[in-house]
């Protein structure tokens, strides 16, 4: 038995009704983990009783209820993310959102690089490679207009806090906050939320409006995108994943070929371009490799 324990955590709202894998996403996690702490947040739907379904001594549950008030650039969900954090007693945390997911083959090498980094404090957190997936499973984005690496799993022996549900920030000797110093685990999250049915998807924008104020809800239509963006997947996907993939994700896309990209579209397209001539990665990063 490892010395090291490992908090798993998430939060959720009305997870069915929006199309989240969140049970699948939790079941991925459980054969790391010490113990997953869900946020579910009073729902409309039957999310609660489907996380109560996993049965597992694992999960602990806090049910809570969202701030409705609050539409400051999503900070709803950085307060839900941290609820549950808080709630974590393992040496180490990892987060995952509702609709990312990790790989079985991959478990025994996230387990190896906690046990490696775990003696080496200047490691706050470790960095994960994202495939996220477009349109239909077959598809991975390809774009430095999506994050093509986060932190997931950090110390939870150090002072960090969200500022919203994506990452984290640390607080260091009452300086002001900064990204994590973080070590590469060579694995992936797998992030479904953008091959979910397209219903599905305008309904989590619909509902991500209303604490992002002043945003605009795009009406959804995968096919209305750059096809440049994107490149056919050509690994496997975690088997937890296998009946969702079947009977929630979009099975098929034809990009128009008429449409018009955006002027972020056509800005992605060039640092593509800069990005095959240097070698250098373009896409935003919330943390500092220093191992």
């Amino acid at each position: 038995m490892s010395k090291v324990s490992i908090s798993g955590f998430t939060f959720i709202r009305n997870g069915t009704m929006l199309g989240f894998p969140f049970v699948e996403s939790i079941e991925s996690l459980l054969p790391l983990v010490d113990e997953f702490v869900v946020a579910v947040g009073r729902s409309d739907d039957d999310t609660l009783a489907r996380v109560r379904a996993i049965n597992s001594p694992k999960i602990k549950i806090i049910e809570t209820v969202w701030n409705e008030r609050m539409s400051d650039r999503g900070f709803v969900y950085a307060q839900q993310k941290m609820l549950a954090q808080y709630a974590c007693t393992g040496d180490w945390a990892f987060y995952l959102e509702g609709d990312e997911v990790v790989h079985e083959s991959e478990l025994e090498q996230i387990r190896a690089s906690v046990e490696l980094h775990h003696d080496n404090p200047a490691v706050e957190a470790l960095v994960f490679d994202y495939l996220h997936f477009y349109g239909t499973p077959d598809y991975i984005s390809i774009s430095p207009g999506w994050y093509r690496r986060e932190c997931r799993l950090i110390r939870n022996t150090i002072r960090s806090y969200a500022p919203d549900g994506q990452y984290w920030l640390v607080m260091h000797q009452h300086k002001r906050p900064r990204n994590p110093h973080g070590a590469l685990v060579k694995a992936h999250i797998h992030h479904y939320g953008w091959v979910r049915r397209a219903a599905y998807m305008q309904a989590k924008l619909d509902q991500v409006a209303k604490y992002w104020k002043g945003s605009t809800v795009p009406t959804i239509n995968y096919a209305d995108f750059d096809p440049q963006a994107v490149t056919p997947f050509k690994g496997t996907h975690p088997a937890v994943m296998s009946h969702w993939l079947a009977t929630e994700a979009e099975q098929s896309i034809a990009f128009n070929p008429d449409y018009q990209l955006t002027s972020k579209e056509r800005k992605y397209r060039m640092s593509m371009a800069l990005e095959r001539l240097t070698g250098w990665d373009l896409s935003r990063k919330h943390f500092k490799l220093v191992a």
